[in-house]
């Protein structure tokens, strides 16, 4: 291994980071196909879209700015491609209250706060300040973004089910973190790396969660109770429809992680 330079080193990792987060980027097409099905995205939610375009876009402008940042550059460019496209699917079939307040959240987040943070950078800073500044502005939302799955932990613990965290979305999240911040290490990028630290921890969590809750019996919400009437003992259980749909957001919300940088 001794004759791997830094360089080499740096590349080999941005690659793997590349492969990894391109996979990841992938991983809602299942749902995107059954919006396309339906024709309804109905259960489905727009937030981790929007705050997916808005980390691959901060990314790319923090990529552009530094020199020699292709892997950066690259997969947040293929980034911002694939939510484009699933959220343009997902404004086509949404209902009216769902298709504003995506709207909505594009026009804060990726109109207005990202134009306002790239007017401010341009005009205001130059040269390392302005890649430092942005570089602090990615760090941070990224570190919002790994912090997500705090929720979805909470709720593993409190239900004792593994059913709305899937194992392999937490392995392929914990690699990302992982290459990624080998990557910011040896290109000496404390804004890469630093934030990835919190995503390998939270991933390695999730994953301990899985492997001690994934054997628990699953507790169902119960709101209604029918007895047979040949045997008053034996009862059949019926979910109530709302509590399926909270289950399905839930689901939905968990396989749009936290982007990769």
């Amino acid at each position: 291994m001794a004759f791997l330079s830094v360089h080499v080193l740096a590349f080999i990792f941005g690659l793997l980071g590349n492969i990894v987060s391109f996979l990841v980027f992938l991983a809602p097409v299942p749902t995107f196909v059954t919006i396309f099905k339906k024709k309804s995205s109905d259960g489905f939610q727009s937030i981790p879209y929007v705050v997916a375009l808005s980390s691959a876009k901060l990314l790319l402008y923090y990529g552009i700015l530094k020199t020699n940042a292709s892997m950066i550059v690259s997969i947040n460019a293929i980034g911002i491609a694939i939510e484009i496209v699933y959220l343009t699917i997902y404004v086509i079939y949404a209902s009216r209250d769902a298709k504003m307040l995506t709207l909505k959240l594009l026009a804060l987040f990726n109109v207005v706060g990202y134009g306002l943070m790239l007017v401010l950078t341009l005009l205001l800073l130059k040269g390392a300040q302005r890649v430092n500044a942005v570089g602090w502005i990615c760090a941070a939302f990224n570190l919002a973004v790994f912090a997500a799955p705090l929720g979805i932990m909470r709720r593993v613990i409190r239900t004792k089910s593994v059913e709305f965290m899937p194992f392999t979305l937490s392995f392929f999240l914990t690699l990302c973190a992982t290459m990624w911040f080998f990557y910011g290490f040896f290109v000496k990028d404390m804004f890469i790396a630093l934030p990835n630290v919190l995503g390998f921890l939270f991933g390695i969590t999730q994953m301990l969660l899985y492997m001690i809750y994934k054997n628990q019996k699953k507790e169902l919400p119960i709101t209604k109770q029918h007895q047979r009437q040949d045997d008053p003992k034996l009862c059949a259980t019926v979910i109530d429809e709302p509590k399926l749909t909270e289950m399905k957001i839930v689901l939905d919300s968990s396989t749009r992680p936290a982007e990769s940088n």
